[in-house]
């Protein structure tokens, strides 16, 4: 029998949901290009329910104890004497979400000997030190697609709420004030503007198709070349590299995931070749972006608005820059994390462990590490350093 150890956020500040501000949600049954949504054997939780924080415990632990296996979760995974650190030491499996990492560490890894799984609950294993589970024989898994869509939807509302300024438009209402010029001094259209997406995956091609309509000009890079089809039907013009691009763009969004290639990429001297007034949208990983960097090219005027929901560390600490710089429209890591979306990605969850548990293997699309190697979808996405 296995030990589980799943890593989640706290539940909400006034308690665990008892009610809902909706009954229900659509059923997503598959996904643009043919991957259908994780099919588990059977599920016990309610799709629409709150299963990303700690008391939802991804509506996994009766699947899990009637198996005989035991499921610890915790919201306790950094500094000295954690719960994490603590209950890792003898765990089997560890299963963590982007927007609440529990960061697997070449030393943590090494001090878990147990340890053969690893399922990113969510996209992007970035946090797993993936040569060391490479070394250590660690299969990294995650819910490849289940969150892309939530994840696009959020790129065009933060490119919108940017552009137009909605944010501090809305702060003037709340504050009980109507001056007009205030709301509008920033306010422009996004119609006929050049955006570039860095990355053409699953959500840069999602947030491309999304934004086609509202009449821009799009642009992206990407290490694989999209279809001459697909290129057509959008209009898309493609740039051999991320310094290539972002001269072209008024709106520059990041999809890319995070490796060495792409760390640290939007630097001061990146930053300065962009469009003075231009707008950077990063729902990817907050190291692709110099922290510092971002904060000066704000307060400098040459990028005209920054809006994300990633930040390193997560959670950031209170004096992070990036809470106080201008001209911002930071989330706390929560565009992948819906209701809609916890609903696939807890049952892709208990896919890879029924799977794991049935000595199956996992799809192919869930896999990044396996077998002493970067596999599936891991194979395409990331590149190992050592």
């Amino acid at each position: 029998m296995a030990k589980v150890l799943c890593v989640l956020y706290d539940d909400p500040t006034d308690g665990y949901p008892t009610s809902y501000a909706r009954d229900d949600i659509p059923e997503i049954a598959g996904y643009s290009g043919g991957q259908t949504a994780p099919t588990p054997e059977a599920i016990d939780f309610t799709p629409g329910h709150l299963l990303g924080s700690v008391s939802g415990e991804l509506g996994l632990r009766a699947y899990l104890e009637k198996a005989g296996h035991t499921l610890v979760v915790t919201s306790d995974k950094d500094g000295a004497g954690s719960v994490f650190d603590r209950e890792l030491a003898d765990a089997d499996v560890v299963i963590s979400q982007p927007f609440w990492p529990a960061y697997l560490t070449p030393e943590r890894i090494a001090a878990a000997p147990n340890l053969k799984l690893a399922i990113t609950a969510g996209i992007g294993s970035d946090h797993v030190d993936l040569d060391a589970a490479i070394a250590h024989g660690v299969t990294v898994a995650e819910v490849t697609y289940c969150n892309s869509i939530s994840v696009a939807e959020h790129v065009v509302m933060m490119t919108l709420s940017l552009v137009r300024n909605y944010l501090p438009s809305h702060q003037v209402v709340l504050d009980g004030g109507w001056n007009i010029a205030d709301c509008v001094a920033r306010s422009y259209d996004l119609e006929g503007m050049h955006v570039g997406t860095v990355a053409a995956g699953r959500i840069g091609l999602a947030v491309l198709r999304r934004l086609a309509p509202f009449d821009v000009k799009l642009h992206y890079t990407d290490r694989h070349r999209l279809s001459e089809d697909i290129e057509r039907e959008l209009g898309l013009v493609w740039h051999e590299s991320t310094a290539d691009m972002v001269p072209h763009c008024d709106v520059v969004t990041i999809n890319a995931p995070l490796h060495p290639e792409t760390e640290g990429l939007f630097g001061d001297e990146l930053l300065a070749t962009m469009k003075r007034g231009a707008y950077l949208i990063n729902t990817a990983r907050a190291k692709i972006a110099d922290r510092d960097a971002i904060d000066r090219a704000l307060r400098s005027g040459q990028l005209a608005g920054y809006a994300g929901d990633v930040w390193y560390p997560q959670p950031a600490p209170a004096d992070h820059p990036w809470r106080t710089m201008p001209h911002h429209g930071m989330t706390p890591h929560i565009s992948g994390s819906s209701l809609s979306a916890q609903a696939r990605y807890a049952a892709g969850t208990r896919e890879i462990l029924e799977s794991w548990f049935g000595g199956r293997p996992i799809r192919d699309e869930y896999l990044i590490v396996d077998g002493g190697a970067l596999a599936g979808t891991g194979a395409h996405s990331y590149s190992v350093t050592k």
